[in-house]
């Protein structure tokens, strides 16, 4: 496609963003999916007999199972919807964010993954309070699992916000904050009836669909341009200059959003070391470790879910550059969703209504997939680490956590209701990164520590956690994020003092220094050297948390 015609489907902006899908097609597609996923739920929910039934879906599933409901609980709206949009009117630094999220697996898989899986039962906070004073610390644990989560929400439900609207036509707040109410309900009513299982099995569906549709997406794309990325590349570049608000970026070099100063270049490095180290903080990740009977089987769903991953973040290089190339900038950026809008709309310039629906209601199922996935975490860790252990002492039955987690569900809901419409509009990679933020200082300087030093103590737990969660909230609430940006939160004020959009860079080597600065100095604090011992062995071993293998 040459520059003239290209311009010629940016002066169409108005025409398209009516026709934007028929909205009486995109919301049978919809409906036809929440539908199935529903029934299927609900077939899931008639074994949920017991907590760990409700909360690891009885650990009944295979290691393929378990790699492609990992892919489905990682690829979130932000890995469609964000990514592909940062690409399209950023090019090479919205790439970054691919190329994070998937390096960031490593250290997940060789640093964490099935230490942990030994280790725990339920939560993170298992793991983490197994050799230390079990009240504090999993009061520490909980209230930072919460955090990710309502954090890691926000960016779906904004993202549920915008594509809705992009799709239905929906320009007003208000009629955006009915979207996401509706997407919040919808998810509340997975997690009650289907519990992990039924999420799971609502994740396996959406990751099916979500990584075919990329694919079926990725190949329309090049069969356009001959199969010739390069050409790609070329029309993306032509599309941006010819653009007034883009003219200026060269999306195939580096430095579109993050070289343009010294803060700016700063502001990305802390947005790298928060998405590599981010990824093995996440609690409702992690917990995706709890649903397979073996060590071997974890193992197995990692390569799974690596390997799925990988071809999908590929896929968002061709999707982005090429939405730049045959949408347009001008387009994109004058949608409904903004940036999020960028891969319905190439959907729609490659199959009409049809495929736009289709991947439209991909990404509305990725967006409730991924929800429920988050609510299930965080509720799990509220019954069984706060309620059961903290207030209830561990004189409790596996009933009551179940209840407890149920009320828990309903609760973050409708918070994470409130907290997406207050979202709304974000690019939800940019919000993504800084849940991953928040997991990176929060979780993962507890979680390593926990595992690797025998020496670490319950008051080195406790400054790690709160001190790295504190320190992120803070600088979050101060930074540009949050205000003094036509982008910003909040636009009516200014009260940021913090440079750099996403706090990782400082927030989290102070939770690592916390840790030790906290251990060292309780030197009478030296823990159970049996325990100590135990959760070596069990941890290498999983003895005790294995289920007997067939020779």
């Amino acid at each position: 496609m040459n520059t003239v015609n290209l311009n010629t489907v940016n002066l169409n902006t108005r025409y398209l963003a009516e026709a934007v899908g028929e909205p009486a097609v995109n919301i049978a597609i919809f409906a036809g999916f929440v539908a199935v996923t529903m029934f299927v739920v609900i077939r899931a929910s008639k074994n949920n007999n017991s907590a760990a039934d409700f909360f690891t879906g009885g650990r009944g599933f295979s290691g393929p199972q378990n790699g492609i409901a990992i892919a489905g609980d990682y690829l979130s709206a932000a890995s469609f919807l964000g990514i592909a949009g940062a690409i399209a009117v950023y090019g090479y630094d919205g790439f970054l964010y691919s190329i994070g999220f998937l390096v960031a697996w490593l250290v997940a898989l060789l640093l964490v993954a099935e230490l942990l899986r030994n280790t725990g039962k339920f939560t993170m906070a298992d793991v983490l309070s197994f050799r230390l004073k079990q009240r504090p610390v999993r009061l520490a644990a909980a209230i930072s699992t919460l955090t990710v989560t309502l954090f890691y929400m926000l960016a779906q439900m904004a993202g549920a916000g915008g594509l809705v609207a992009l799709l239905l036509d929906i320009e007003g707040k208000g009629g955006q904050a009915v979207v996401i109410a509706v997407v919040g309900a919808l998810m509340i009513v997975y997690v009650l009836v289907g519990g992990m299982k039924g999420t799971t099995w609502v994740q396996i569906i959406k990751a099916v669909l979500l990584i075919a549709g990329a694919g079926l997406m990725t190949i329309m794309v090049l069969w356009k341009f001959g199969a010739n990325f390069s050409s790609i590349l070329t029309d993306a570049q032509s599309a941006i200059s010819g653009n007034e608000a883009t003219a200026s970026r060269d999306v195939l070099a580096p430095g579109a959003k993050y070289g343009g100063t010294l803060t700016s270049q700063i502001n990305f490095l802390s947005l790298a070391i928060a998405l590599v180290l981010g990824t093995a903080g996440l609690p409702h990740v992690l917990m995706r470790f709890y649903t397979v009977p073996t060590a071997k089987e974890a193992r197995r769903s990692v390569v799974w879910a690596i390997g799925l991953i990988g071809a999908f973040y590929l896929f968002t290089l061709v999707l982005g550059y090429g939405a730049a190339a045959l949408v347009g900038p001008e387009k994109i950026l004058s949608a409904a969703g903004k940036e999020n809008s960028a891969a319905p709309l190439l959907a729609f310039e490659l199959g009409g209504v049809v495929l736009l629906g289709i991947i439209s209601a991909v990404a509305f199922a990725t967006i409730l997939a991924v929800v429920a996935g988050l609510a299930i975490t965080a509720s799990a860790s509220f019954a069984h680490d706060i309620y059961a252990s903290v207030i209830k002492r561990n004189k409790v039955s596996e009933d009551d956590q179940v209840r407890v987690s149920r009320y828990t569900i309903v609760v973050l809901g409708v918070l994470g209701i409130v907290l997406g419409i207050l979202a709304n509009g974000q690019n939800i990679a940019f919000l993504v990164a800084l849940a991953f933020a928040v997991a990176a200082s929060a979780n993962l300087p507890t979680i390593v520590y926990s595992l690797y030093w025998k020496r670490f103590n319950t008051r080195g737990a406790l400054w790690s956690i709160y001190g790295g969660l504190g320190s992120c909230i803070f600088l979050i609430i101060f930074s540009p994020a949050v205000s003094g940006k036509a982008t910003s939160m909040v636009t009516s004020v200014d009260f940021h003092w913090f440079p750099l959009e996403n706090p990782g860079i400082v927030s989290i080597p102070l939770a690592f220094l916390l840790g030790v600065v906290g251990t060292l100095t309780s030197p009478q604090d030296k823990g159970d050297p049996a325990r100590n011992a135990e959760m070596e062995v069990r941890s290498l071993t999983g003895v005790g948390a294995e289920q007997a293998v067939q020779h």
